[in-house]
């Protein structure tokens, strides 16, 4: 089993007497893809620059592989740091950009032109050495990026937002790329992004984070398929948030209507928020037994329709199928009880605004 190497204990940080980070206490093991995902002004910037050392916490400790190192700087840390604006210098050519680190650390001429080769290959940027920055692409200028960091060997690469600045093609070939870097490169990578997909697509473990809390941690199945909140159910990916009432173990009442859940132990006849992800509705025909409603809108989005069935109660239900449901029709509502999420209702308003504001 993969030990820990980054341990962050009991971290508090605040800016200007606002508190960003509270209480934080986060694992990172040794060779996985984790990503610090959440709205602007969650507090993952924030967590990946103390870790990186570019800030310090008021309280708590950041741990590496066992050694307190909350007040190191950053240069004295086996980790580099790759930003959205990637930093580079305009007036120095590509091998001149990747060798700066290398210069600084006293390292032979050789040394550091075999590092400069690797690089570049592992980057799929083979005889660009000699190529100014200005000439790059945004695509290539990233890779550069990332070509600078690795060379210095790493234990850990720290990775802010660094497709931001990407058109969406390139941004899906990149992640690819980092994908397949981070299996080469056999090192840790913590990453920053505000983006659920870019999260679900390259991530070993997702954080969860908001106003300066970790809602949810586990892998992107356990996050998309089973959250721990309605925040993270909201902000991961599209669901139908709805209140319901649990009858008792498995069986779950919404507006008015019985569904067969897999859930236990809420209690019986309990408040309950009930999360149904829009491509796990069926719609089939109108039954006493079902929730009824009609189809009011639609959307064809290449690969799925997106449609919008309301309910009599007035809840309009998101429903994603690859199966056209004309405007007007009047249909059921079927959900396998495997796809029903219980969730715990907020026990007062502080949780709640913990959970739902974004």
């Amino acid at each position: 089993m993969a030990q820990a190497l980054i341990d962050l204990a009991h971290i508090s940080k605040s800016f200007d007497g606002t508190l960003v980070l509270d209480d934080l206490n986060l694992s990172v093991k040794e060779n996985s893809f984790v990503t610090l995902l959440g709205p602007s002004g969650c507090g993952k910037t924030t967590t990946l620059r103390i870790i990186g050392g570019f800030e310090t916490p008021d309280d708590g400790k950041v741990i590496f592989d066992g050694k307190d190192i909350t007040s190191l700087p950053p240069n004295k840390r086996q980790l580099n740091t790759v930003f959205q604006k990637y930093a580079l210098f305009s007036h120095m050519n590509i091998a001149e950009n990747i060798a700066f680190g290398l210069k600084i650390k006293g390292k032979s001429k050789s040394y550091i032109d075999d590092k400069i080769k690797y690089a570049l290959k592992l980057v799929n940027l083979d005889g660009y050495e000699t190529r100014s920055v200005d000439s790059l692409s945004g695509g290539q200028q990233q890779r550069i990026a990332i070509a600078r960091a690795i060379v210095n060997e790493p234990r850990v690469l720290l990775l802010d937002e660094p497709l931001g600045a990407l058109d969406l093609k390139l941004r899906q070939d990149m992640q690819y790329e980092l994908i397949r870097l981070k299996n080469e490169l056999g090192i840790t990578f913590v990453y920053v992004t505000h983006d659920q997909e870019e999260a679900l697509t390259m991530s070993d473990t997702i954080v969860v984070m908001n106003q300066g809390y970790i809602q949810q941690m586990g892998t992107p199945e356990q996050v998309y398929n089973e959250p721990e909140n309605a925040f993270v159910a909201d902000f991961i990916g599209e669901s139908n948030i709805v209140h319901g009432t649990m009858i008792h173990d498995e069986l779950v009442e919404i507006f008015g209507t019985k569904f067969a859940c897999v859930d236990k132990g809420f209690g019986n006849h309990a408040p309950v928020d009930v999360v149904i992800r829009p491509e796990d509705i069926d719609l089939v025909e109108p039954a006493d037994d079902l929730l009824n409603g009609v189809c009011t809108h639609l959307i064809f989005k290449g690969a799925l329709y997106e449609m919008e069935v309301t309910t009599p109660d007035g809840f309009e239900w998101l429903v994603h199928s690859s199966r056209l449901c004309p405007v007007g029709k009047k249909v059921g509502i079927r959900v396998d009880p495997y796809n029903i999420q219980i969730m715990n209702k907020p026990e007062s308003e502080d949780e709640e605004a913990i959970n739902l504001d974004e």
